[in-house]
């Protein structure tokens, strides 16, 4: 959530030349500072969504032998971590950008790496909520395609992570492809697991009304 507002305020592209990470962190600082605000809340509802979907997924995986649901769920936790560093990076830089360019060079050069191998973790939770999604029956056949392509996406990128770091290009632009479809892929995943509350939900006060007008 955080990049929602330090991207569009100039966030360097990865492997941007140290004197415009410095430029940009000096002068967007504050920036920084609100969009790392959201991330605590952002973490704590991609782990409550992990959740939901292992519970909306894990009936039915036990009676397939399958777990997708709980790789899934390993995924998310890690990303978490893995942009927990993302975000500390970025504080960092933000209070030692007056330093100069050279701590600035060495934390945004662990930045980028960080930043980038993240995307594997985003492919595991894609990869595990799309499949269990699908074998369940929750999820449609192009929110499947879209997991999955997603996930290769991403996972591309973290491959290739010392090229994308060491070559400004196109290169650079399979994670972000990836982290768009992931977006889309989340917020419809989403819309699913609350719809199926929703249902369930009213499953039960139907169950609850039959049996208490058996009762009487």
């Amino acid at each position: 959530m955080g990049n929602v507002i330090v991207v569009p305020a100039g966030l360097p592209r990865t492997g941007a030349d140290p004197d415009a990470v410095d430029a940009f962190f000096s002068t967007r600082g504050d920036l920084v500072g609100i969009g790392s605000l959201l991330t605590p809340a952002a973490w704590a509802l991609a782990t409550l969504f992990g959740a939901g979907a292992v519970r909306a997924l894990w009936r039915s995986e036990r009676a397939r032998t399958e777990a997708w649901s709980l790789l899934g769920f390993a995924g998310i936790t890690l990303q978490n971590a893995a942009f927990a560093g993302v975000i500390a990076i970025r504080l960092a830089l933000a209070s030692t950008a007056a330093d100069g360019t050279e701590a600035s060079a060495g934390l945004w050069a662990l930045h980028d790496a960080l930043f980038t191998l993240n995307g594997t973790f985003l492919a595991l939770a894609l990869v595990g909520l799309s499949i269990g999604g699908r074998h369940a029956g929750i999820i449609r056949p192009w929110h499947h395609v879209l997991g999955l392509a997603s996930a290769t996406l991403l996972f591309t990128s973290a491959t290739l992570t010392p090229l994308v770091i060491d070559h400004n290009g196109p290169l650079g632009l399979l994670g972000l492809a990836g982290w768009l479809l992931w977006v889309v892929w989340v917020v419809a995943y989403g819309i699913v697991l609350v719809r199926l509350e929703r249902d369930r939900d009213a499953r039960s006060r139907e169950a609850a009304r039959q049996a208490h007008g058996d009762a009487r």
